[in-house]
């Protein structure tokens, strides 16, 4: 699966039963480890509702699965997240405008004012590994160089 594509797995808020999905990365952070999906279904995705019950949360990225955290993105950096998703995905901005038309229910056309209102209906999550530190800058061993 690479880094284009994760399988989350979370715990029912009601069954307590561990559930899967696959979903798509549309950005990956080296830096902080996080990997942002989108909900396609909004607010009402089973996985999101489940994750925010905070059941436990586990992501696996090809290599088996490992403890995770989550968070969902504010409306600028949402925006500006899958700004460059559709910058970095060109020859196939096609196929997902009219996928998200479908989704969405009113036409999207990839326009700043259109892709504002899809972040606020379809809202990102970053997933981070729970092992994954965060780079440091390496530490001085000595006094300056002048």
């Amino acid at each position: 699966m690479g880094r284009r594509f994760l399988r989350l797995s979370h715990t029912g808020r009601r069954s307590g039963r561990t559930f899967h999905v696959v979903l798509e990365v549309v950005r990956y952070d080296r830096t902080t480890g996080e990997a942002t999906v989108i909900s396609g279904f909004g607010e009402t995705a089973d996985w999101l509702r489940n994750l925010r019950a905070g059941g436990r949360v586990e992501v696996d990225f090809g290599r088996g699965p490992s403890p995770a955290a989550y968070r969902v993105l504010g409306l600028d950096e949402a925006e500006a997240t899958y700004a460059a998703y559709e910058r970095r995905n060109l020859l196939i901005a096609p196929l997902v405008r009219w996928t998200l038309t479908a989704l969405l229910g009113w036409t999207y056309d990839g326009s700043r004012a259109a892709r504002r209102r899809m972040v606020a209906e379809l809202p990102l999550v970053a997933l981070r590994l729970a092992a994954h530190r965060t780079a440091r800058p390496p530490q001085s061993s000595g006094p300056p160089a002048t």
